[in-house]
């Protein structure tokens, strides 16, 4: 009965890493040809000061996006989880952006960081250049990672909040525990399960990063190096340059790097996730 996922897994997982990871040791000659050439894809990368620019980028996205997003979910989550009528309605509303496409949403973000008519420097009163500035550029792109997000990671930790049983909030109020006290001590610990998981799923998404950035900016925008991420830099290095065996040593580094830090937080999630009802 699990044949079929085990193959697709097999077939369209594994396998393509597999190849990924013998490719970031060869050289590509053209027509699915390869020549081994050792770590030399790896001492290349590692020498290359765009590769260290991307490695940057990539993490300071994740810095940007994941503490911000999760507590706007979180808040969103809450929010909903209230008696507020029409209910179902705003729900429906904070999830629409995860059903758009992604081309249509960096067209509408496109418009509105737009420096001389877009409406957010009309709010403000100024002219920044959201996107073609190397100050600004990572940031336009995290606001709308994070906008984009939010209703989907709140869906998730609105689950988590209903599977908390309601007889603790009215003990703990009979012993005169506040709404704030209440949150602390109960809510967070009670959805910390949830709370684990979705932190986990948007690190992983933040790290790998690529169809905002790639419909947000063009290679004429001059800030394109000071926003481009690792996964925006194996598609220039594969698809655009044709270096393969450079670009599949550059997605091995993003894997090894989502590795890494989900082994960590793993390890950290002893400390403050709560599996006891």
């Amino acid at each position: 009965m699990v044949a079929p996922t085990i193959i697709g897994l097999v077939v369209l997982n594994l396998w393509p890493f597999v190849q990924t990871l013998y490719s970031s040791f060869c050289e590509h000659l053209g027509f699915g040809h390869y020549s081994f050439i050792g770590v030399q894809n790896y001492k290349d990368m590692f020498g290359n000061t765009e590769f260290w620019k991307a490695t940057w980028n990539t993490v300071y996205f994740c810095i940007l996006t994941v503490p911000v997003g999760i507590a706007l979910a979180l808040l969103v989550a809450l929010l909903l989880n209230a008696r507020v009528r029409f209910k179902g309605g705003f729900r429906t509303i904070f999830f629409l952006p995860l059903v758009c496409a992604p081309a249509a949403i960096a067209m509408v973000w496109r418009w509105i960081f737009n420096t001389e008519y877009g409406i957010l420097n009309q709010m403000i009163g100024g002219k920044i250049q959201w996107i073609t500035d190397p100050k600004t550029a990572v940031l336009a792109v995290a606001i709308v990672s994070v906008w984009s997000s939010i209703g989907y990671d709140a869906v998730l930790l609105l689950a988590g909040l209903q599977n908390i049983p309601g007889t603790l909030y009215e003990a703990s109020g009979l012993d005169g525990a506040g709404k704030i006290r209440q949150f602390f001590t109960i809510t967070l610990p009670m959805v910390s399960p949830t709370l684990f998981s979705v932190l986990i799923m948007r690190l992983m998404a933040s790290m790998k990063i690529y169809d905002l950035i790639y419909m947000m900016a063009d290679e004429t925008n001059p800030a394109l190096t000071d926003m481009q991420s690792l996964m925006y830099l194996f598609y220039r290095s594969s698809f655009v340059a044709g270096d393969r065996g450079y670009g599949s040593a550059i997605v091995i580094w993003t894997v090894s790097l989502i590795l890494l830090v989900t082994l960590v937080l793993f390890q950290g999630q002893k400390k403050w996730v709560t599996y006891d009802v």
